[in-house]
C-alpha cells in the first residue's frame, strides 16, 4: 500500500503549478509588472499597474503635447515639462510665440510653487482653487481637455494598456494625438 501512495505523490510534484500562481498564466499581458518608469499602482484598482496620459490642448480640442506617467503620479508634476514641449508657433511675422498666455486646470493642479512658476514664464494660470464651491465657471473652458482625452481613449491601444514596454506605449499616444488632429483640420475644412 505504501507504493502507490508514493507514486501519487510523486505524479503531483510532477505536474505543473496551477495557473493560479504569480506568473502562472503568461497569456495575460500586464502593463509593466516588471517595474517600468512610467507604471505605478492604479489610484483604483492599486493590485494592478497602470498609466496615465496627460494632454495640453490649444482652445479647439488639438492636442499641443502629451506625456505618459505612472498611475501613481500626481497631475501636477507634469504641469511645466508639458508646457515646455509645446512647440512654436509658426506662420507668424517676427518672433514665434513659444508659450500660451494662459492655462486652463482643475483643482487637481492647484499648487502656489507650480502658479508661481507659470507666472515666471509669462503665462496666467486660470485655476480652481481647492476648498471653493464648484460652479466658477472654469468648465465651460476646460470641457475642451476632457473631450480630448475621451477621444484618446476611444483608441483601444490606449483605452487598456496591452504593451509592458514603455515607448510603444507612448508611440501609439502619440499616433493617436496625430490622428485626432487630423481629424479636427479635416472636419473644419467642410
Amino acid at each position: 500500500m505504501a507504493t502507490p501512495a508514493r507514486d501519487t505523490a510523486r505524479q503531483a510534484e510532477s505536474r505543473r503549478p496551477a495557473r493560479h500562481v504569480p506568473g502562472g498564466d503568461r497569456r495575460n499581458p500586464c502593463s509593466g509588472a516588471q517595474g517600468r518608469p512610467k507604471t505605478g499602482p492604479s489610484p483604483v484598482d492599486r493590485r494592478k499597474p497602470g498609466s496615465k496620459h496627460h494632454v495640453i490642448t490649444d482652445a479647439g480640442g488639438i492636442p499641443l503635447a502629451v506625456s505618459l506617467t505612472g498611475g501613481n503620479r500626481h497631475d501636477v508634476t507634469q504641469l511645466l515639462p508639458l508646457v515646455d514641449k509645446i512647440p512654436p508657433i509658426k506662420g507668424i511675422r517676427g518672433r514665434p510665440r513659444q508659450r500660451p498666455e494662459r492655462i486652463y486646470a482643475d483643482r487637481g493642479y492647484d499648487f502656489d510653487t507650480y502658479r508661481r512658476e507659470l507666472r515666471a514664464k509669462g503665462i496666467t494660470p486660470v485655476i480652481a482653487r481647492r476648498g471653493t464651491d464648484h460652479g466658477t465657471g472654469l468648465g465651460t473652458r476646460r470641457w475642451v481637455v476632457e473631450q480630448t482625452i475621451a477621444l484618446l481613449h476611444w483608441f483601444r491601444r490606449l483605452h487598456i494598456r496591452w504593451e509592458i514596454r514603455d515607448d510603444i506605449h507612448e508611440a501609439f499616444l502619440t499616433l493617436a494625438c496625430a490622428i485626432i488632429c487630423w481629424r479636427r483640420l479635416q472636419h473644419s475644412k467642410s
